[in-house]
């Protein structure tokens, strides 16, 4: 097997898996949610496309009673794939009221997915009556461009699909340019411009491959120069397929990446918040459960649940004030050699220790509360102060009160 079927295999694999998981979002999601479902009809379509060109599908099918049919259900996928992506685009614009003012790009994706969709229907009759008719389909073939080079009936198959895809591809680059420029975070930068890379290499190989294509028929080259062609632009398809699978996950990567960041807030704060709630138990909607059972109740979003879980530690720290004298906060600092969180973290132990030893309530102590620039960046506080708490011994933090 060559290092370019080997490729094939790896980026179809990587399309189909993004197409997994992608596909309980867009089959079970919000029926209205059409972005979702034209992503990954792409996706799914393209995957299909990209599996008919690995060997042993592609010797396999090609071989088949209907010779060479291979390039004709990649093909057809392919189209089905592309007529995705321009609804894709569309509705990532979202909608506009009507009678209101719809911008110049918005109408322009809206108008080149009318036409394509249109268009599609009859490129593909367009190729399956060409497939049938002129392509010289005598012997079976490998690499489909690179064997039928200098055939004018191969030929003018392939440039009716090339036409179709080209123009996707162009139109792609262009929505997508103009949103890499426009997007407010880094990673959808990112991703947006790694899509539109790929569109552009998808521009250069289609009209490439379609010159090489027509120059063949005037002189018809070497069988080794049409195959080193062959053989470079299929890599350059394959770069671009992965620059796009990869491009269209980043956003949902940073999203995973902040859902994995909230479970982690909730590890670090659990064992802290349950010893507060514990000892103010009117306090939560719900008595304090072990971790695995706080991570498993899914009626509540994780980021609601950490900032939840913030405001009560807030709230039994304000009540522990009452329980402690003022000198506890310097003794904490004192303990933690720091003014950080170490030393919250021994004051609400050692404070913790005085309401269970049976301190009565008084006046409240003095205890400083950092302010914080926003939610994450308190919730980012605790959590340290959390960490340093599961570290003290609880004899050392009793000790503070003697």
């Amino acid at each position: 097997m060559s290092a370019l079927d080997l490729a094939g295999y790896l980026v179809a694999a990587l399309m189909t898996a993004v197409a997994l998981w992608r596909m309980p979002a867009a089959l079970w999601g919000d029926e209205e949610d059409r972005r979702r479902r034209a992503l990954w009809g792409c996706y799914a379509g393209f995957a299909a496309a990209l599996w008919t060109k690995t060997q042993v599908v592609r010797v396999s099918l090609n071989n088949s009673p209907i010779v060479d049919l291979a390039v004709l259900i990649k093909h057809y996928t392919a189209t089905v794939a592309i007529l995705a992506i321009l609804g894709y685009i569309v509705a990532i614009y979202g909608t506009y009221p009507e009678g209101g003012t719809v911008p110049r790009h918005v109408r322009f994706a809206r108008l080149i997915q009318h036409v394509a969709a249109k268009a599609s229907v009859a490129t593909l009759i367009l190729l399956t009556v060409l497939f049938f008719t002129v392509v010289d389909r005598s012997t079976p073939s490998d690499r489909f461009v690179s064997d039928h080079a200098g055939q004018w009936g191969a030929s003018l198959y392939m440039t009716v699909f090339y036409l179709y895809l080209g123009a996707a591809s162009a139109v792609c680059a262009y929505q997508w340019a103009l949103a890499t420029a426009n997007a407010p975070l880094r990673h959808l930068r990112v991703g947006l411009g790694m899509m539109t890379a790929a569109m552009f290499i998808g521009v250069g190989y289609t009209v490439s491959r379609t010159l090489f294509l027509w120059i063949s028929v005037v002189e018809e080259p070497t069988a080794g120069f049409a195959r080193g062609f062959d053989k470079a632009t299929e890599a350059a398809q394959v770069l671009l397929f992965a620059l796009f699978a990869i491009g269209a996950s980043i956003p949902a990567f940073g999203s995973g990446w902040r859902r994995a960041r909230l479970w982690r807030a909730q590890a670090a704060l659990h064992p802290m918040w349950r010893e507060l709630m514990t000892a103010f138990p009117d306090q939560p909607f719900a008595p304090p459960a072990s971790l695995a059972r706080e991570l498993t109740r899914f009626g509540t979003p994780a980021d609601l649940r950490v900032d939840r879980w913030a405001a009560d530690i807030a709230d039994a720290v304000e009540k522990l004030r009452h329980y402690v004298p003022d000198g506890l906060l310097p003794a904490a600092r004192e303990a933690a050699g720091s003014t950080g969180p170490e030393a919250d973290a021994y004051w609400i132990k050692a404070a913790l220790a005085a309401k269970a030893a049976g301190a009565e309530a008084g006046e409240a102590a003095r205890f400083d509360t950092r302010p914080a620039a926003d939610q994450d960046g308190e919730v980012a506080w605790l959590v340290r102060v959390a960490e340093a708490y599961r570290s003290i011994p609880e004899e050392k933090a009793r000790g503070l009160l003697v």
